[in-house]
């Protein structure tokens, strides 16, 4: 992907990262950490008691990023098979024998139209997202 083009689904990608973090993440870990701390005041619990309690705390918050990772991969993937597809029709366009500016021309729209197509859907991502997240909090 052209570095132009992969700069913009990193900055938006990173912007809605930061975004989950901020509001959403940010809280469950200090959820988390507060509820170990409460598990490491039981005195009389054994260690294996602690333990659990603690691994309890954990889950929230590892399904959390467990989802984004998710989401996050799946959208990768979905840009990648569409580059992908950029890629074999500019070989098919390259084999019949068009001239290279053409094929790289080509290749840049291709290019630039799965960018737009997969930047317009971070925004139902996100809300997708959130509403996940708000549901794992409760």
């Amino acid at each position: 992907m052209a570095e132009a083009q992969q700069a913009r689904v990193q900055k938006a990608v990173e912007e809605m990262v930061q975004s989950l973090e901020r509001e959403h993440i940010r809280k469950m870990q200090g959820r988390m950490f507060r509820c170990s701390a409460d598990c490491c005041e039981r005195s009389t619990d054994s260690m294996s008691q602690v333990h659990q309690c603690i691994e309890i705390c954990h889950a929230p918050l590892a399904k959390a990023q467990g989802l984004v990772t998710n989401e996050l991969e799946q959208f990768q993937d979905r840009l990648t098979r569409c580059t992908m597809n950029c890629n074999d029709k500019a070989k098919d366009l390259f084999d019949s024998g068009a001239k290279e500016a053409a094929v790289r021309s080509l290749m840049e729209k291709c290019v630039g139209s799965c960018v737009d197509d997969h930047l317009s859907l971070l925004p139902s991502m996100t809300r997708r997202l959130k509403e996940s997240l708000q549901s794992i909090a409760q």
